[in-house]
């Protein structure tokens, strides 16, 4: 499955009483989907998916899924301390129509997460899981980052086709994208090499179909059949024109001020929280880079820098408020979290003045 291109983590909106605001998730879920963004994750950190109670995370859930464009790539957030509990919320992600779940590394009792309980845990995870999984990986919050040997160890399970290297440690990065380089996969793809997932698949495939498309060559769309090389064939999927693209294994990271950086080491994509208040601003990094012009890319990327670190450093009150300011609802967080002070409110706008979506 194709995870190129950017991909909010959006939050979970509350009401001052802190109940969850399910109107405006599916609002925001709606505007997002009208965004240049491959996807959308669910449940992440900064949706405070563990502030949450196991009903709140699945009725969310349901709400992000109903409200998504359908050709938006879903990801959803199904990590928890257990392997057991983890594949429960994953099942009824899948049962949702989710395309990937993202697991979270298992941190609370760290001391005794060696290398052997890791690559148990996501072994289990993965071999059970109904659909393709990514690892999350965030030291900053859960205190242990997992080792890139471990991650390169785990690459070569066929279910997991991904991770989310949040630590903003670019030459992690690199070695990681080198240390996988041997994993061979392909991903179906659109005609114009946008995702194609399962779920798009099966929506685009009329029921009474039984053999899931005709094959043909490029050349045989618009004219006589020409010799075509194989990687130019195209699958008819009902009406959808889909093709082959070769994508290993896929290195996503969290570190928007850092994302130009961490492109050109080998990651494909990204999860960023600052994507949250700013999505177009961020995916213009990444179409620069992928169109080969990296002093845009560069200036893209200094354009967003300072703002993306500071709103960062105020953790998710601060991607809230910078996603009121630019129009979407952000609203409060959840206690521990304390609101924004008027001094870090008019710090927020001032950083954000020239990145408005």
């Amino acid at each position: 499955m194709l995870l190129h291109g950017i991909f909010p983590p959006i939050t979970t909106p509350f009401y001052p009483d802190g109940n969850v605001y399910y109107k405006k998730l599916e609002s925001n879920v709606e505007r997002y989907s009208r965004t240049p963004v491959a996807g959308i994750v669910v449940l992440g950190s900064t949706g405070e998916a563990i502030m949450l109670s196991d009903q709140e995370r699945r009725d969310v859930l349901k709400v992000a899924r109903e409200a998504a464009a359908p050709n938006k790539v879903l990801l959803a957030g199904t990590g928890i301390e257990s392997a057991i509990e983890t594949l429960r919320l994953t099942e009824y992600a899948a049962e949702l129509g989710y395309d990937v779940a993202m697991v979270r590394t298992p941190h609370y009792y760290k001391k005794q997460m060696a290398s052997e309980n890791i690559l148990a845990f996501y072994r289990t995870v993965a071999d059970h899981s109904p659909i393709p999984v990514i690892v999350y990986n965030f030291p900053q919050v859960t205190g242990y980052d997992i080792p890139a040997e471990v991650m390169i160890e785990l690459a070569e399970h066929p279910n997991l086709i991904g991770i989310k290297e949040s630590s903003g440690d670019v030459e992690k990065v690199r070695k990681m994208v080198a240390g996988t380089s041997q994993v061979k996969r392909s991903a179906t793809v659109t005609e114009t090499f946008e995702a194609v997932t399962p779920r798009m698949m099966a929506a685009a495939t009329p029921a009474e179909s039984s053999n899931g498309g005709e094959l043909v060559q490029v050349g045989g769309l618009s004219g006589p059949k020409e010799t075509k090389p194989s990687s130019s064939a195209v699958t008819l999927v009902g009406k959808m024109k889909t093709r082959k693209k070769e994508v290993g294994f896929q290195v996503l990271v969290g570190a928007a001020h850092k994302l130009h950086p961490s492109l050109d080491a080998g990651a494909v994509g990204a999860i960023l929280a600052f994507a949250c208040p700013a999505p177009t601003a961020c995916y213009e990094i990444y179409a620069a880079w992928k169109e080969g012009d990296a002093e845009l890319a560069h200036l893209k990327q200094e354009r967003i820098a300072k703002a993306a670190q500071g709103v960062g450093d105020l953790g998710v009150p601060g991607f809230k408020y910078g996603m009121d300011f630019n129009g979407y609802y952000g609203g409060p967080a959840r206690l521990p979290f304390l609101p924004l002070t008027a001094n870090l409110k008019s710090e927020i706008e001032q950083l954000l003045t020239d990145i408005r979506n």
